[in-house]
């Protein structure tokens, strides 16, 4: 496969384009990049990975069940849709409150409640937005061999993830004055719960 790619301009033409498709509709704030963004200008990024790791991994299972046709067995069940979206804007809610009214140097605190891997990953897994991005990206390059295109999303997906941490890790090396942290934070919270909502409805 690997000569076919090195040797094969318009399978290059089709991989340029899966990309840039992907970043524009994967990559655009939503619920799982807009929490990883806070949670890291919130509690900084070393405090954040683990939580990220749980959205990327959670992400990439969403790729799988959309790639396979899972997504269509699962749309069969009538009431999973509407408890994994409850759920989902259940733990965004109190996301929001944690990065809300999380104070300066709220990760080096001792015992301070961080965001988990398990929360990223559920948080992922009930994402209205990924199911949707990544259907439409998938389906648009017809062109690209299903193993090739799973590799190049789920590749993207980390890539897009870590970026948006690096974007929300920018604001937690701010100094730590209290009055900025809060209004980041308040900022970061009204984001992701705006995002959901938009996710959600439209």
């Amino acid at each position: 496969m690997a000569e076919q790619i090195v040797s094969n301009p318009e399978l290059w033409q089709h991989l340029l384009a899966l990309v840039l498709a992907s970043t524009v509709v994967m990559g655009s704030p939503g619920p799982a990049t807009i929490s990883v963004a806070a949670v890291a200008a919130a509690f900084g990024p070393r405090h954040s990975l683990r939580y990220t790791c749980g959205v990327v991994l959670g992400t990439i299972a969403v790729l799988l069940v959309v790639t396979t046709g899972v997504m269509a067995v699962l749309a069969s069940v009538p009431k999973l849709t509407p408890l994994l979206t409850a759920a989902s804007a259940a733990y965004i809610l109190y996301l929001a409150f944690k990065i809300a009214v999380a104070p300066p140097g709220a990760a080096r605190a001792v015992g301070a409640a961080l965001p988990t891997f398990l929360g990223g990953f559920l948080l992922a897994i009930a994402n209205p937005k990924a199911y949707v991005a990544i259907a439409a990206v998938f389906a648009g390059t017809s062109d690209l061999d299903t193993r090739l295109k799973l590799a190049v999303l789920a590749l993207m997906i980390v890539v897009i993830h870590i970026l948006w941490l690096l974007a929300g890790a920018a604001f937690a090396r701010f100094p730590r004055r209290p009055r900025a942290s809060r209004i980041i934070n308040l900022i970061f919270a009204a984001t992701l719960v705006l995002t959901t909502a938009l996710a959600a409805f439209s």
